[in-house]
């Protein structure tokens, strides 16, 4: 019997061949609860309690679908906006200071304001119109490391995203290009693009300063899912990647995505392998595996997407639960030479999921042997991985797409954030807030306060030991914890 459930419409294709997964045990009731909750999703409703927000990339890609007039406008518009603006640098219409044309791209961001951006990018590489560059850390020695690879600070647009407009990593980054630029002699603001929320700190800051551009934010748009709007718009647009098709994929996935019978609806079908694999607790880690260095980002993309969704302690009943999904991954066939031992050998506590490109190009598809190319290697190295790995008891669903093109990436990356949607509704958890986050932020910021505190200290006796400052500044805190401070 065919294992296989395909689905032209995003020419995209499921595989359960090489798992133990059956359609039949999949309970309707859990199907049915899962599909009102995305519909009332969709529809407006607050489903985000923790923040009283509601959660609306789906109408990113679908402004119609939009619960009110006012949503669907700021959708049009800040695409329109983002169009012109792209049209506008590569035709020269917009030059740097010094009258030239723009060459790179520097994303300051972090979280979701990076990753979408960085995995579509190195996806899309070969399609690239400039160059991109991330500062997606706070650390001073990868900021460093970033600015010697561009080639010419001037000719160099700066996205700086952030939804609050306060986080911290994107204001240091911001801080330290601003200042990179000054000691070249150039100014920073004429290169500086904005990508926040309306009125926050960062959008006033942007005004106040005249940077060169201001793009938008929505409320209603969490950070894992913000690859649909400007945070991942401009720089595609910048990138001259079709936008349109990316979103018109997602559009597509989300289709499929509501139909009401299982075997039509890939994100559901997804969703309830993933639960039989786990048993609703997160008993498995998932390990993802894409056979194509295109898509070698993916893994990191869903970690974030994925972990960050459905990593709670409680359920939407206040009920101690502790779920979630470890996610793992880099590509094939690299991780034969690394990982795959244990994975076929080692612990059982893990399901694999394959993604096959069908597609390749293969302009350097020489033969390294009589009658055999290097795609056929990578062929079979992703035929051999995953029947070895069944042969001994581990499964593995394999999902495969025609091509890397802006059209198959916006569907894959539908049919997980779907897929996440209705995994979260199976265990009755709350899949857009990020309690978890904000913890580590607090606990971040008040050792920030310590630390400013101590350096004080340590201006007026530089040899005082850590004893005596958590004495004399009545810390509460682990004497260890001074050793990084």
């Amino acid at each position: 019997m065919n294992r296989i459930y395909r689905f032209d419409r995003i020419n995209l294709a499921l595989d359960f061949s090489k798992t133990k997964f059956e359609v039949n045990d999949v309970q309707s009731a859990m199907i049915n609860k899962s599909l009102n909750h995305l519909q009332s999703l969709e529809a407006g409703e607050k489903v985000n309690v923790t923040e009283e927000r509601m959660v609306g990339h789906y109408w990113l890609r679908n402004a119609e679908l939009s619960p009110n007039d006012e949503i669907k406008k700021e959708i049009v518009i800040a695409k329109d906006q983002i169009i012109n603006f792209a049209k506008k640098i590569h035709n020269g219409e917009i030059k740097n200071q010094s009258g030239e044309i723009f060459e790179n791209i520097l994303v300051v961001g972090i979280g979701g304001s990076a990753l979408g951006p960085q995995f579509v990018a190195k996806a899309l590489k070969h399609k690239a119109k400039m160059k991109i560059y991330f500062f997606d850390n706070t650390d001073p020695e990868g900021f460093l490391d970033v600015l010697n690879e561009i080639d010419c600070l001037a000719k160099t647009i700066v996205l700086v995203i952030s939804k609050s407009g306060g986080t911290p990593e994107t204001a240091n980054g911001m801080k330290v290009v601003k200042y990179a630029f000054e000691q070249k002699g150039f100014i920073f603001e004429k290169s500086a693009v904005a990508i926040t929320m309306p009125s926050s700190k960062l959008d006033n800051y942007a005004k106040e300063n005249n940077w060169l551009k201001r793009f938008p934010l929505f409320d209603w748009v969490g950070g894992r899912t913000s690859i649909w709007s400007t945070v991942g718009l401009v720089p595609f647009a910048l990138l001259g990647f079709n936008i349109d098709q990316i979103l018109n994929g997602a559009k597509e996935s989300d289709i499929l995505g509501r139909e009401q019978i299982i075997e039509n609806n890939p994100s559901l079908l997804l969703a309830s392998f993933v639960y039989s694999q786990t048993l609703g607790k997160g008993e498995k880690n998932m390990v993802v595996l894409p056979y194509s260095d295109r898509l070698e980002l993916f893994g990191k993309y869903l970690q974030q997407l994925i972990m960050e969704s459905l990593g709670k302690e409680f359920d939407l009943n206040n009920k101690l639960v502790n779920q979630g999904i470890t996610v793992l991954g880099n590509k094939g066939s690299t991780d034969q030479h690394s990982y795959v031992q244990q994975l076929r050998s080692g612990l059982n506590d893990f399901f694999a999921i394959f993604v096959k490109v069908l597609e390749l190009d293969k302009s350097l598809d020489i033969e390294v042997e009589e009658g055999v190319r290097a795609s056929d290697y990578l062929n079979g190295f992703f035929l051999g991985t995953r029947k070895a790995l069944f042969d001994n008891g581990r499964e593995s669903l394999t999902i495969s797409i025609k091509k890397v093109d802006e059209f198959s990436l916006g569907a894959l990356i539908a049919l997980f954030e779907r897929f996440v949607s209705f995994y979260a509704s199976f265990v009755n958890i709350n899949a857009y807030d990020q309690p978890g986050v904000e913890a580590g932020k607090k606990a971040a910021g008040e050792y920030l306060e310590i630390s400013k505190r101590i350096g004080e200290l340590r201006i007026k006796n530089i040899n005082i030991s850590n004893q005596d400052i958590k004495n004399q500044l009545g810390l509460n805190i682990d004497l260890e914890d001074l050793e990084y401070l």
